[in-house]
């Protein structure tokens, strides 16, 4: 009876095993999509715990929170991003008539393509063929990155309406003071801190810089010239992931520039490098990191660890590595401070804190149920 029970269990361990190899493949393959969804999801978390507060439906306060504040920011992004790279193609000299007009002599957009059909008779048809087949290959990328995005605010959206019922479940098996919730609890803290806490400062900047940037360009004097503020602004706010270093990496040099156009044309005008500077010193470093970020985040991180995630997440992985980076540091770091040295010691592995360098788990998960109950 015995000996049957242990083929039992063996047999089911050997299921969860195999179980876990799947999931594991399945997170491999879809690692962009994940990490971004954990994102939209913790950037959506603060404000759906408010929202349920005043709306009984999870499911409705999970949509509307969705729907009414994270595509909207996600649209915005893409929306400043879109006129960067019209900037970029205008300053570039790469205008959108000239491919019409090289594909189809006569024609500068659609429209007229459209009104004048004859004109498809003088055009260059091997290059008709290949720019068709660019543009189908265009539409395949364009295709898979609406998936991903779809699937990703999916997953946030069922991680915002029955993230609770997991947890209860996950502490029920695992027990409320047992080191692996502590762990998890801890882990989820911190994410918590770096996405939406960093991202959200990130945001705030990209869109500051490009009302700034904008209003600069419009109010610099003859000879001091600013090309592509969007761009800028753009690469400003995606500057700010950086801890310490945030935006300096784009408004010193840009400061620099304007500061020897002035040069060469007048030295009065030497005013408006000078502003720019102190402007974009106060606005886009000064108050969003002393101000902003530690209003938002509720606690500071380690941010010289910080910063390492973000770099080199973003060289190793790509587009998903300044998700994908942070993510590996945060159970890197609560592992090294809750599980590392009661397991080098050979002590029971308990649920303290040995590092303090994270979160406090058990009065962040107690701080955590508490609000969402209220």
């Amino acid at each position: 009876m015995e000996f049957s029970e242990e083929r039992s269990r063996v047999g089911w361990w050997a299921l969860a095993i195999a179980l876990a190899a799947a999931l594991a493949f399945v997170a491999y393959a879809f690692v962009g999509t994940l990490v971004l969804g954990l994102f939209i999801y913790y950037g959506s978390r603060p404000i759906y715990r408010r929202v349920t507060r005043h709306v009984e439906s999870k499911t409705l306060a999970a949509a509307g929170t969705i729907f009414l504040l994270s595509l909207p920011a996600l649209a915005l992004v893409g929306y400043t991003v879109a006129v960067g790279v019209r900037e970029l193609s205008a300053y570039t000299g790469a205008a959108i008539g000239t491919y019409y007009s090289h594909l189809f002599p006569g024609a500068t957009s659609v429209p007229d393509l459209l009104a004048h059909p004859q004109r498809l008779l003088t055009s260059d048809f091997r290059s008709l063929w290949s720019d068709f087949t660019t543009a189908i290959e265009s539409l395949g990328i364009v295709s898979r990155g609406l998936l991903t995005l779809f699937l990703s605010v999916s997953f946030a959206f069922f991680a915002l309406r029955d993230g609770n019922r997991l947890a209860d479940w996950f502490r029920g098996e695992m027990g409320e003071d047992s080191a692996v919730v502590a762990y998890v609890s801890a882990v989820d803290s911190d994410l918590a801190i770096v996405y939406f806490g960093n991202v959200l400062t990130v945001l705030l900047v990209g869109v500051a810089a490009t009302l700034l940037y904008n209003w600069f360009a419009a109010i610099s004097p003859d000879g001091v010239a600013f090309p592509l503020p969007t761009v800028f602004a753009l690469l400003t706010g995606l500057a700010t992931f950086v801890p310490i270093v945030v935006g300096k990496l784009v408004y010193v040099p840009l400061t620099l520039y304007f500061g020897w156009e002035a040069f060469e044309v007048d030295s009065k005008l030497l005013w408006f490098p000078l502003a720019f500077f102190l402007v974009s010193l106060v606005l886009l470093d000064l108050l969003p990191q002393t101000v902003v970020r530690p209003y938002i985040s509720g606690r500071t991180t380690h941010t010289g660890l910080v910063m390492f995630a973000y770099i080199l997440g973003g060289v190793l992985f790509g587009w998903y590595g300044i998700f994908l980076g942070p993510l590996v540091l945060v159970l890197v770091v609560q592992f090294a401070d809750i599980v590392f040295g009661d397991l080098v010691h050979g002590r029971r592995v308990t649920p303290t804190s040995s590092l303090s360098i994270g979160s406090n788990p058990p009065d962040e998960a107690r701080s955590d149920e508490k609000d969402e109950r209220k």
